[in-house]
């Protein structure tokens, strides 16, 4: 995806805790709102959102305050788009467990890049895996 070529709708940075997904929830909600976002979408793009946000929060700042989790988020031709990035070391994103193996079921962790691929249209990770982009059509 490219999309740096879009205008940014709207960015935040927040300290990675936990609690500041409560202030995605807000960013989600006021943007799928302003764009008149149908309930059944809008719900995907939150769930997806809000696993991407805290991926990076838990996972690649390892909720080290000191550090950022940016969310940026544009919009063209009938297409929402959000990037999410954090400033860990990255991960390896070709290699992630599928949690419906029957090895992995019964693990309460792993399933957030998996909903992330199946509640957005397009889904991609850059710079090593410390920033995912998520496209969501409109239409």
């Amino acid at each position: 995806m490219e999309l740096e070529l879009y205008p940014p709708l709207k960015k935040i940075d927040i300290p990675s805790v936990p609690n500041n997904i409560s202030l995605v929830e807000k960013l989600v909600d006021d943007i799928c709102e302003n764009l008149g976002i149908k309930e059944n979408k809008y719900g995907n793009i939150l769930i997806a959102i809000t696993e991407a946000v805290n991926n990076a929060i838990v996972h690649g700042n390892k909720k080290d305050s000191n550090k950022t989790t940016s969310i940026t988020c544009s919009h063209k031709d009938n297409k929402i788009l959000f990037s999410i990035s954090d400033e860990g070391s990255g991960f390896d994103f070709e290699n992630v467990p599928d949690p419906t193996d029957p090895n992995n079921i019964e693990k309460p962790k792993g399933r957030g890049i998996f909903l992330m691929s199946h509640l957005s249209d397009e889904i991609s990770f850059e710079e090593n895996g410390t920033r995912v982009e998520l496209s969501f059509s409109l239409s």
